[in-house]
């Protein structure tokens, strides 16, 4: 391929993940917990790119909750424990209940809702909600992991004399196995979050802290986004 043909696939790829809602989101999450690192829960610019940056996020989350409510009600993939069925299907609850209320605190953040207080407890109720589905998607990666090291280990004894590298079963399950560990680091990372923004532990989980966490939780996020590069074509 041509110095030109790199870019144009390039540049191709970079339009397929921008025009994604999700991605643009994802961005957006970083530069408000970046800026909250920043500020440290100190007025200034930095909290105000922080505050702003949050209530444009709103936006793009608006009847989002419809998509976990769909997962909810979908079916498992065959042969799932009860107990990590009876997780997800908690995590989709959580996470859609949290999205539903997210756009009755924009209406108040925006002004169209007057009652402060309301809005505040309902802020603080749809946190409650993500942070519980932190917890459950932090406990089915955990279980899901348990369940990949169990048949990676079976297969490595099938392939006990040869390359299990050049298995291509083995290599889907590694790369199963690597994407669900992050998902896990993720998960823990969005649970501090809710700490922080809840603050439920103010002295160890400061703005700062929790700017960073959201950060690092927020590259992750726009990471796992990113489109699979096209396969070259052998000549």
């Amino acid at each position: 391929m041509s110095t030109l043909d790199v870019a144009r696939a390039e540049l191709a790829l970079a339009v397929l993940y921008l025009n994604k809602a999700e991605a643009r989101d994802k961005i957006c999450r970083a530069i408000q917990y970046g800026a909250k690192f920043l500020s440290d829960g100190q007025p200034g610019t930095a909290q105000n790119v922080d505050k702003s940056t949050s209530l444009a996020r709103k936006l793009f989350r608006l009847f989002k909750f419809i998509n976990d409510l769909h997962a909810l009600i979908s079916p498992n993939a065959p042969g799932t424990p009860l107990p990590l069925i009876l997780l997800g299907k908690s995590k989709n609850a959580l996470l859609s209940t949290y999205l539903f209320l997210d756009q009755f605190v924009w209406l108040g953040r925006s002004g169209i809702y007057k009652n402060k207080e309301q809005t505040e407890l309902v802020g603080r109720i749809s946190f409650f909600c993500w942070m519980g589905s932190s917890i459950c998607t932090a406990l089915v990666e955990i279980g899901e992991l348990g369940r990949l090291s169990s048949s990676m280990k079976k297969l490595e004894k099938e392939l006990k004399n040869t390359d299990k590298y050049k298995n291509e079963q083995y290599r889907s399950k590694l790369q199963k196995s690597n994407e669900r560990s992050l998902a896990l680091i993720k998960a823990g990372t969005d649970i501090v979050v809710a700490v922080g923004l809840l603050q439920l532990a103010p002295k160890k989980v400061t703005p700062r802290v929790t700017g960073a966490f959201g950060f690092v939780s927020s590259l992750i996020s726009c990471y796992q986004l990113l489109p699979s590069p096209p396969k070259e074509k052998a000549s």
